[in-house]
């Protein structure tokens, strides 16, 4: 531990040959960062300019993407730091910032995916219902709710977490998250016990209720003509897609503390960095490719960019 003016600082140590590779770290993410921003900025913007697309679903995609480069920017810019510094650290006080910001806009993109999912649930199985139920209000408090649940929640964990005396002073890990907890002296039963709380609220039930609504949206499309299961097809796979990458990803980052001593580091940082990277650059792609309107007006952006 460092103590200068009070503050407990926090050795990152789950980086494989910073020293030797520091500058090819440093551009590969430089350059991750640049397409996360710019290519979730695009999408944002089409459906921001473009009339045809301001109806729920493509205003819950543009928080989706919202919520990626807010993601990423509590991730990047630090590492892009430690990869230029001689020693990777940060404060306790700016990690538990970095661990409450990692987790809350996870638990928001679960949020806003199932916000996605009742959308189009409400569409397919309730078409007539759709303008009535999906007004400016109901849209209004989904995404202040996706945003504003899981960061209420977490900041309790972390406050909690703050309040902890520390033993330990370095992370197997390249960012803060839920690792955190390894450098309590002791195990907090409450902590660990409210962990699950958070998990099942802002995770497992949301998942749940995604894959109900979809299934109960492709039972209604089977039996339906082949423009209707085509319509379902192309608004709901691309959600899913996301879905399931997520929820795997996050899977892993929810055991990785039980299994830490187990998972060789290069294997632990190659999973971090799938978790950091790829939702956060995929997004844009999958929604920018698969959604025909947004398609449409992606095709004729760049035609533009590419005449002028």
């Amino acid at each position: 531990m460092e103590d200068i003016l009070n503050v407990t600082y926090i050795t990152l140590g789950g980086h494989v040959e910073v020293h030797k590779y520091r500058y090819l770290y440093f551009i590969t993410f430089l350059v991750s960062y640049i397409l996360i921003i710019c290519g979730n900025s695009i999408i944002v913007y089409l459906i921001w300019v473009h009339p045809n697309l301001h109806e729920p679903m493509y205003i819950f995609i543009a928080a989706l993407l919202i919520n990626s480069v807010l993601y990423s920017t509590n991730i990047y810019p630090k590492l892009l730091i430690d990869f230029l510094s001689e020693r990777q650290v940060i404060s306790y006080s700016a990690c538990l910032v970095q661990y409450f910001m990692y987790y809350a806009l996870g638990g928001s993109e679960f949020l806003l995916l199932s916000a996605m999912a009742y959308d189009r649930y409400v569409s397919i199985c309730k078409p007539l219902q759709y303008p009535t139920i999906m007004r400016k209000t109901t849209i209004t408090v989904l995404l202040a709710l996706a945003w504003l649940f899981p960061a209420c929640q977490l900041l309790a964990s972390a406050t909690m977490s703050a309040n902890q005396k520390l033993c330990n002073f370095t992370l197997r890990v390249i960012f803060c998250n839920n690792s955190i907890y390894k450098l309590h002296c002791t195990s907090s039963r409450v902590i660990s016990i409210y962990g699950v709380f958070i998990l099942l609220n802002v995770a497992l039930f949301p998942m749940l209720f995604v894959i109900y609504t979809y299934t109960k949206i492709f039972i209604l499309t089977y039996r339906s003509c082949g423009e209707v299961r085509k319509k379902a097809a192309e608004t709901c796979l691309p959600h899913l897609l996301v879905l399931v990458n997520f929820s795997l990803l996050c899977t892993y980052d929810v055991i990785i503390v039980r299994l830490e001593s187990d998972i060789p580091k290069l294997a632990r940082l190659l999973m971090t960095l799938q978790i950091s990277l790829y939702n956060p650059l995929f997004n844009p792609v999958i929604y920018g490719l698969k959604m025909t309107e947004i398609s449409k007006h992606l095709k004729r952006f760049l035609r533009l960019q590419k005449i002028t």
